[in-house]
């Protein structure tokens, strides 16, 4: 994931120690559980799960991994171990982010980044749960690809056109919530593009640049630009509320949250994975399959 090149670089939310295995997600099943873990660990014994990293000690990129129960999600037999690999951290937030604009009563909203495979996700959920998604990418065979799959609104940030398009799109359906997984100068293109009283969610910080925004939007038209991070925004849920949650996302696997593999490497070789998934982001994942050679 774009989370893994970041923790890779340091600049993610949180660092740890060196050395230290990265990976912030993966599926495996469960050979052995403590006797702290009580009766969840041994509803968890020889079951297959998905698994996503704590904050201390190592990650997922192992062929054996220690973590707590509480980081251990119990795949529904229709889910396979590859899409319990990718199943955490990109459907969670598509329905994360889907949520956030459909109680604040949003219609349409932008997204960057929408050939990835969290702007497919997004778009495909959106329309189940009546939020349309306009699909923002930088390259004009991502539109032809984009639209061949049924998208209507797709721009080409790349296009000379692409400031007047957005502007006029974004007024003449009210487009008040962009999500954003660029950074750097985007949000600003994007505020610039929509009327007064909008918001940017920054979610992702794939130019590795910082936010630049042009005050006078913010004081003068009552613009503003937010950030999102999956983490806390499970943690502010009750048990039972991200139970539920995860129940629901297993039930769009196959569906609105399934995700495309283009490449399958061994361990051994995850820094030849990692400059293959960094050459071409939104073609699809990159797995590391354990015990392969």
């Amino acid at each position: 994931n774009p989370s893994d090149l970041m923790f890779l670089l340091g600049r993610y939310g949180f660092t740890k120690p060196t050395p230290v295995v990265p990976g912030f997600e993966g599926s495996g099943t469960v050979v052995a559980v403590g006797r702290a873990t009580g009766l969840l660990g041994r509803f968890l014994l020889g079951r297959q799960v998905a698994c996503v990293t704590q904050q201390k000690g190592d990650g997922l990129w192992a062929e054996y991994v220690a973590t707590s129960v509480n980081f251990a999600l119990p795949l529904a037999g229709a889910v396979s171990l590859e899409q319990g690999a990718m199943s955490v951290v990109n459907p969670l937030t598509a329905v994360a982010l889907i949520d956030m604009a459909k109680k604040a009563g949003h219609t349409m909203v932008l997204n960057t980044a929408g050939a990835s495979a969290l702007g497919l996700m997004m778009h495909r959920l959106g329309q189940q749960e009546g939020v349309e998604v306009v699909n923002i990418v930088r390259r004009a065979e991502q539109v032809t690809q984009l639209k061949q799959q049924g998208m209507d609104h797709v721009l080409n940030s790349s296009s000379d056109t692409f400031d007047q398009e957005l502007r006029d799109l974004c007024h003449r359906q009210k487009i008040r919530l962009a999500f954003d997984a660029i950074a750097g100068a985007e949000p600003m293109r994007l505020l610039a593009a929509m009327p007064d009283h909008s918001r940017v969610t920054v979610y992702g910080g794939l130019s590795q640049q910082a936010v630049q925004v042009d005050p006078s939007g913010l004081i003068f038209q009552d613009k503003s630009v937010d950030g999102f991070w999956l983490t806390p925004w499970v943690r502010q849920k009750n048990i039972l509320q991200n139970l539920l949650l995860w129940r629901r996302a297993q039930k769009l696997m196959q569906s609105a949250l399934k995700t495309e593999v283009r490449a399958r490497y061994p361990l051994a070789q995850a820094p030849q994975a990692v400059a293959d998934y960094e050459a071409a982001m939104s073609g699809g994942k990159v797995l590391l399959v354990m015990g392969s050679e």
